[in-house]
């Protein structure tokens, strides 16, 4: 074999070594997660309106505002949903298949698209649930931030997203608290400009 033959081999051999390091990871997931997922994709770009149906600590502002959801991008890994509050736009639900199951996080944004403070909390599929409910017990990036900002209250939360043909509904849980926001399904509205920090 000449230098020049060898070299052609040598460069195969490392174009194909650096392509099969660049192959994404196969997308890996159970039919309750899988269905689950669909269920909210569907939905995608279209938005609908909610109201809070319980909150045990009393009126907020959740409760006076105009709330909306925006099921906004999706592929076969993400979905970023919108949570519009009136005219505060600084939250996103994102839901990730990551292989081992489902993941939700919540990015804040400020009006400028900075992160806030406290962003990306959420928490992690510990078992399959079911095709139109999924929890989400608090990670432990979570509860290291609630630490850090003097709430460990909220390191027992547990966020659920319920989908059905009618309704989509947001839910958190802990010992002591329960907040929960239905949205009709049935009835899409306008869909609202993007959230902070992103473009449309």
């Amino acid at each position: 074999m000449n230098k020049f033959s060898a070299s052609l081999l040598m460069a195969a051999t490392v174009l194909v070594s650096s392509t099969a390091f660049a192959r994404p990871a196969p997308l890996v997931s159970i039919p309750t997660h899988d269905t689950f997922f669909d269920k909210i994709k569907a939905h995608c770009g279209k938005a609908y309106e909610g109201k809070v149906t319980v909150d045990n600590q009393g009126p907020s502002a959740f409760s006076e505002a105009r709330l909306v959801m925006h099921v906004r991008r999706c592929n076969e890994r993400e979905l970023q949903v919108p949570f519009h509050v009136g005219k505060d736009a600084s939250r996103t639900w994102i839901i990730t298949k990551t292989g081992s199951g489902l993941s939700l996080k919540h990015d804040h944004r400020h009006k400028d698209g900075t992160d806030d403070i406290s962003t990306m909390y959420g928490g992690h599929t510990v078992d399959a649930g079911f095709n139109t409910v999924q929890s989400f017990p608090a990670d432990q990036y979570s509860k290291e931030l609630f630490i850090a900002q003097g709430i460990p209250q909220s390191i027992g939360n547990t966020w659920q997203m319920f989908i059905y043909d009618d309704k989509f509904t947001y839910r958190l849980v802990r010992e002591g608290r329960e907040f929960r926001v239905d949205f009709d399904l049935t009835k899409p509205v306008k869909a609202p400009k993007a959230p902070w920090g992103y473009k449309d």
